[in-house]
């Protein structure tokens, strides 16, 4: 398991082709949700690109992940320096949820809600269409929202790419075959 993680912190897979993960951050709530749609804190854990605030507006998300973490570790053969998808807002409710479409299959599903001083972040990614993908992606998730936390507690974060690398293999053994 990681530093930053406990067995809870962990992507379940609780129905086919989808993944659902919780953090508790925190707050104000507000704050978060600043994390999530605002370009220049989104690319501090996830990815940048500008954001319209409406239902079905499109925006791209730029991953640069060897900038989220100094040193960022060893970047996996096969990974560019920077990787660019399309998505489109599907769920709109600020600052309590965020929905959007994964490029061209899949969707993300984001719901805050105040806990005491903090807010749980809680992201269902569906329609993942295989092991693989799952493997990548619950990896990646939890990559990207365990720097979220360290960005907003003031840990210092793990190199990037080494605890994606890392977590991937322990998703491997969690995920059914």
């Amino acid at each position: 398991m990681t530093d930053l993680a406990t067995r809870d912190a962990y992507a379940t897979h609780a129905e086919p082709a989808t993944l659902t993960l919780e953090r508790v951050l925190p707050g104000p709530i507000e704050e978060v949700w600043a994390y999530l749609v605002k370009s220049e804190l989104r690319r501090q854990w996830l990815a940048a690109g500008d954001m319209d605030l409406r239902m079905g507006a499109t925006f791209e998300l730029v991953w640069r992940n060897d900038e989220l973490t100094d040193p960022p570790g060893t970047r996996p053969e096969g990974f560019g320096e920077e990787h660019r998808m399309e998505c489109t807002i599907t769920e709109l409710d600020p600052p309590y949820r965020l929905g959007f479409t994964w490029g061209r299959s899949g969707g993300v599903s984001i719901a805050l809600a105040r806990e005491g001083k903090d807010v749980r972040l809680t992201l269902v990614h569906r329609r993942l269409p295989d092991r693989g993908v799952m493997l990548m992606v619950g990896a990646g998730w939890h990559a990207h929202l365990d720097l979220l936390v360290a960005r907003r507690t003031g840990a210092p974060p793990a190199p990037h790419w080494d605890h994606w690398a890392r977590l991937k293999g322990e998703y491997d053994k969690l995920l059914p075959g």
